[in-house]
């Protein structure tokens, strides 16, 4: 079941103990071996709008569920590729899954099973998210009635979302740090500092929004964020509502990071270092390279 969260000064007191002591910058989660999926990837293969895998999805009524508002489940139909890892994704204020429904088909083709949920409310705040996105994913490996619970490896959990849902990605990756990676795209919050995560993440800014501006948001989380690998990736003259319709370069890297962070794949190391080159869709790309 979800842990309690810890508190924020709890957070910070662990991660000021954490800075003043012998601890380096944490390494990705390494596995006992690569849980490749698909072919070696291509710069093509990943702009493709489908990945190698075929995928079905499946409703998930909010009467079924607790602590979310129920969503839509994604899956590779494939059964020889053994249990795949999980990501979860929030929409954003006053926002449905269906804003970001695109992104469902798009992931799990590249061989991961997504649950884009709804929200309790689509007035939640990042907080609010951020736990419903931690029972999503409870829900995903632990209700017996999920009929695809033993494709889905327990230990390769993700949390990504948009505007709000970014924000409360940051606090499910804040709150559970066995997560293996995060996406906040576009992302808001009213807490700026971030110094206790161990998440790998990657946040995704737009250029020109004017709801959660990069300087005020996505920089500063971005800039915070000390103990794990990170980069971030902004988008040329991109709005608020950038990942409300398709977008190849966010899911170009999106895709990239998921696979190397969840799936531990070291052959999408090229997509992240050096990564991305500035323009055409893309403003701006730091990272923390070399991984190790």
């Amino acid at each position: 079941m979800q842990p309690t969260p810890l508190s924020r000064l709890t957070k910070l007191a662990l991660a000021l103990a954490l800075t003043a002591g012998s601890v380096a910058v944490a390494s990705p989660a390494q596995a006992a071996g690569p849980y490749e999926r698909g072919p070696n990837p291509t710069n093509a293969a990943l702009t493709a709008s489908r990945g190698p895998f075929a995928t079905a999805s499946t409703s998930v009524s909010s009467f079924s569920v607790s602590g979310f508002g129920g969503g839509t489940i994604y899956y590779p139909t494939d059964t020889s590729q053994g249990a795949f890892g999980a990501v979860a994704i929030s929409p954003g204020y006053t926002a449905t899954w269906s804003s970001l429904s695109w992104l469902g088909p798009r992931l799990a083709s590249h061989g991961f099973v997504v649950i884009g949920i709804e929200t309790n409310s689509i007035y939640d705040q990042p907080a609010s998210r951020g736990n419903q996105l931690l029972a999503a994913l409870d829900y995903l490996v632990e209700d017996s009635s999920l009929t695809i619970r033993n494709r889905i490896d327990p230990n390769r959990l993700a949390v990504a979302g948009h505007s709000m849902g970014g924000g409360g990605t940051l606090e499910a990756a804040s709150d559970r740090p066995s997560l293996q990676a995060a996406v906040p795209i576009a992302p808001w919050n009213l807490d700026k500092s971030w110094s206790e995560l161990r998440v790998p993440t990657l946040i995704v800014g737009g250029e020109s929004d004017s709801i959660a501006p990069v300087s005020s948001h996505s920089e500063p989380f971005y800039n915070s964020i000390s103990l794990t690998e990170k980069s971030y990736l902004e988008l040329n003259n991109a709005s608020h509502f950038f990942p409300q319709s398709t977008n190849t370069p966010l899911a170009r890297q999106m895709v990239a990071w998921l696979k190397r962070f969840v799936d531990d794949d070291t052959r999408y190391d090229q997509f992240i270092c050096p990564g991305p080159s500035r323009g055409g869709d893309i403003e701006e790309y730091r990272n923390t390279c070399p991984l190790s």
